[in-house]
């Protein structure tokens, strides 16, 4: 049961890069800092961060960081995957 480590790469990227651009959408939206503060409020907690405005340029390094990253989380993953179900 071998897996393709390109495509997990790509699951990897498209889930974390996803994630990172609802999160973007959310702060151009505004709408961040009232569910963050919901959260807070919902776990008991005092204090929590305070969001600064939209830069398309931070969200797109974010949104890239986070991609590459999730590739090379997926690809290890099913790296290691096919090498335990390999032997």
């Amino acid at each position: 049961m071998q897996t393709n480590t390109h495509k997990a790469g790509l699951v990897g990227a498209i889930m974390l890069g996803g994630f990172h651009v609802l999160w973007s959408l959310l702060i151009l939206l505004g709408w961040a800092q009232p569910l963050v503060n919901f959260s807070m409020w919902a776990h008991m907690v005092a204090s929590g961060p305070v969001f600064t405005s939209f830069d398309a340029v931070a969200a797109l390094t974010v949104i890239v960081i986070a991609a590459c990253i999730g590739y090379a989380v997926g690809l290890v993953f099913s790296t290691v995957w096919n090498k335990v179900h390999g032997a």
